[in-house]
């Protein structure tokens, strides 16, 4: 059983819990899935093999070169991806998803419009706001789920930042949110922390309304007075490699391969 088999039986055990659901697309956007291919071609240019189907074409993808394997009979050319980064490709194009295919407890077919609900879920941004907060508190309101959505998702980013706060805040003017303070993130890694935030909240099922975002120092005077009530995550260290590695088509997350 894999992660993705975990959460789609918890989706499937219970049919009408969106937050299921919405784990099942998260862990699915966020799994490295292995794309069986036509061909591979020059300049990072790959060709799914196209599966036409009775409700319309799909292309196959499976979270273990295992289950690939054993769907085709032998090796086969695939690209490593992550499922967001293949579901934005689908996004349009009419052609769904099968995941899984095979004896996989996972196996499901997902239709086009799937891709496309969850590309735009996953492209929802931030918006910035000014704001001059007066005073922090524990977040008692805060729902288990979310914060362990939170939790989890950003602990899948290691190396861009160092640890974060959460707590309760009151702003200038009275009003009252959840705040939660990044500390020590790397440069250039705001967006990609604040998209993390923003997909936890969305996929831990609980409408939250918002949850304002800000990157502080340790040494920040506001981040030690949130730090005396917060819930605190320490992130953990990106893991060190021994030998570089060659990277074949699929396995550079900076330049993922273009489907065609």
């Amino acid at each position: 059983m894999t992660p993705l088999d975990d959460a789609h039986a918890a989706m499937m055990q219970d049919e009408d819990s969106d937050a299921a659901r919405l784990k099942f697309y998260s862990k699915l956007a966020d799994t490295e899935l292995f794309v069986l291919l036509d061909s591979v071609e020059i300049e990072d240019q790959v060709t799914p093999r196209l599966f036409e189907l009775e409700d319309g074409p799909v292309v196959l993808a499976f979270d273990l070169e295992e289950r690939l394997a054993a769907f085709v009979g032998g090796p086969a050319p695939y690209a490593a991806l992550p499922g967001r980064v293949i579901a934005a490709q689908l996004a349009g194009q009419g052609v769904g998803l099968g995941l899984n295919i095979g004896d996989a407890p996972s196996s499901i077919i997902l239709p086009p419009e799937v891709m496309a609900w969850l590309t735009a879920t996953l492209g929802a941004k931030p918006v910035q706001v000014a704001a001059t907060p007066q005073g922090f508190s524990h977040p008692w309101a805060v729902p288990a789920e979310v914060t362990q959505r939170l939790m989890e998702k950003l602990s899948s980013t290691p190396g861009l930042a160092d640890a974060v706060l959460l707590a309760e805040v009151v702003y200038e003017g009275g009003r009252r949110g959840h705040i939660l303070a990044i500390l020590g993130a790397d440069a250039g890694a705001e967006a990609a922390l604040s998209g993390a935030v923003a997909e936890a909240l969305v996929f831990s099922g609980i409408d939250m309304a918002e949850m304002d975002v800000v990157f502080l120092t340790a040494d920040d005077p506001r981040a030690k007075m949130m730090a005396e009530v917060a819930l605190r995550l320490d992130l953990p260290k990106p893991a060190a490699q021994a030998h570089p590695m060659a990277l074949v088509p699929g396995m550079n997350p900076e330049k993922p391969p273009i489907l065609r």
